[in-house]
């Protein structure tokens, strides 16, 4: 065990990706939970962002996160504290789980600040009510994690959950609030739920993590070798001097994917919880998310436009159109424009097979909304027919579209605000508010916002295909050039 001689620096590490599929239509793929607008109008990657910066003193926060959410997120963080923040971005390449994840954040960090450095492991689609007992609950944990402990968050229940994993407390240890872990045990059917609840020896298992880099790399080593060698591969063949600080794809992909939990803490003997009672809930259903809100006399919880006659216990959520419910009961009813979802509140955790389905369909409702966030700004969806695509593009100040050409559909771009400087080919001009310009198939083109007030232009495609897929980039300067 190490000796906590003098107060260790502590890092919070923020772990943003996923896909948050149970909570579809809202969260997609190309902007999932942690980007989710709560009642509040703050997202969860927000809250997390702020619950980070309150424990940090002037340790920077590092994210790690995908190049997909790279931009979104840094523009949030921009939004809070301004630009030229030194809190740096880890970008994963795919997906591996937990495991790989945290250990390449255990790397950054031992690089630069040592072994010593304590992380403070925080999921960004968490919600924390209150943030003192959260503070509190730090503290213990930072204390434990000096003494050379793998410190988990046990979230006291409040009822029977078969959606969580339970963490089983051991001994009490010596000189703290905190336990030993004696296990960690799995997502339990609803009878072995309600025993645990009545035992009083069982916490939710929250995710969220403190430890010292060189203990956990350590412990890495040690149960799950593999993972370690893999995590070591990649740092050492990264460029240590971009940034943000990208994760080779071919290395990172020959890295097994495992979580934490399964990799580490079930392994270790020095692991430890610190029980909290501080609001904490993972969001995980359109159930949950309907707890936010306040309900009326019969029940209901309603966000937007609705009309209830003769309903009762319903959740309505509402972008822009009038839903109205009339005599049901028990429903989760979620519009966003584009899709509507309507479900039993019993079987709110079975929308992700919604997802799965679409997934197979290759359906894009499975992964974009109408309005899709892009580095250089956004763009929303007007109409989408089999011979026309119609979107209004906003490109943020001093941001750049990537030189490309596409195969399948020619483009034309009419500015209804601000000033867009556009190529074609080798030409180059201004195109100003109610003037228009034609892009042909198979033609280089580039659009820019060289003003200081946002470009809005509308774009028609035609032709016979318009995915996505069909961009072939020449340059791009947010690093999106295969």
């Amino acid at each position: 065990m190490m000796s906590e001689n003098k107060r260790q620096t502590l890092v919070p590490v923020i772990l943003s990706g996923g896909a948050g599929t149970r909570l579809w239509p809202v969260s997609r793929r190309a902007h999932p939970k942690p980007f989710m607008k709560l009642v509040d109008g703050e997202s969860l990657a927000e809250k997390t962002f702020r619950r980070a910066l309150a424990v940090t003193g002037d340790a920077p926060v590092l994210t790690v996160t995908s190049r997909d959410y790279y931009f979104y997120t840094r523009d949030l963080y921009d939004d809070m504290v301004g630009e030229g923040h030194d809190h740096p971005f880890l970008l994963e390449p795919v997906g591996r789980n937990t495991a790989p994840a945290i250990a390449l954040a255990a790397r950054f960090l031992q690089d630069r600040l040592g072994p010593d450095v304590l992380m403070l492991v925080l999921p960004a689609d968490h919600l924390i009510r209150d943030e003192a007992r959260f503070q509190a609950a730090v503290a213990e944990a930072r204390s434990l994690a000096g003494r050379g402990y793998l410190v988990t968050f046990g979230i006291h229940p409040t009822q029977p959950e078969t959606g969580y994993g339970y963490i089983r407390k051991g001994e009490r240890i010596a000189d703290s609030s905190g336990y030993e872990v004696a296990a960690f045990v799995e997502k339990p059917d609803e009878e072995t739920a309600v025993d645990y609840v009545q035992s009083g020896d069982y916490e939710w298992n929250s995710g969220m993590f403190c430890f010292a880099t060189g203990v956990f790399l350590d412990a890495l080593q040690t149960h799950a070798p593999d993972i370690a060698k893999a995590v070591r591969n990649c740092w050492e063949g990264m460029d240590s001097a971009q940034r943000p600080l990208e994760i080779p794809l071919d290395l990172f992909r020959a890295c097994p994917a495992n979580s934490i939990d399964y990799a580490v803490m079930e392994r270790a003997a020095n692991c430890a919880v610190v029980s909290g009672d501080f609001g904490w809930s993972d969001i995980g259903s359109w159930k949950a998310m309907s707890e936010l809100y306040e309900s009326d006399a019969a029940g209901n919880r309603i966000h937007g436009k609705a009309v209830v006659v003769e309903s009762h216990d319903c959740f309505i959520k509402g972008e822009g159109r009038l839903v109205a419910a009339v005599g049901v009961h028990d429903l989760v009813i979620v519009d966003t424009g584009d899709a509507v979802l309507v479900a039993h509140r019993d079987r709110a955790q079975d929308v992700k097979e919604v997802v799965n389905q679409l997934t197979d369909l290759e359906d894009q409702a499975a992964e974009y909304h109408q309005t899709v966030h892009r580095p250089w700004g956004s763009y929303s969806i007007l109409e989408d027919a089999d011979d026309c695509k119609v979107k209004r593009l906003v490109i943020r100040p001093g941001q750049v579209l990537s030189l490309q050409m596409h195969h399948k559909r020619a483009e034309h771009w009419t500015v209804i605000r601000g000033v867009a400087k556009v190529r074609i080919d080798r030409e180059e001009f201004l195109l100003h508010p109610n003037e228009s310009t034609y892009i042909p198939v198979e033609t280089q083109h580039r659009l820019e916002n060289p003003g200081t007030e946002d470009v809005h232009l509308i774009e028609v495609q035609t032709g016979d295909y318009f995915g996505e897929d069909d961009i072939v980039r020449y340059e791009d300067i947010y690093g999106r050039v295969k």
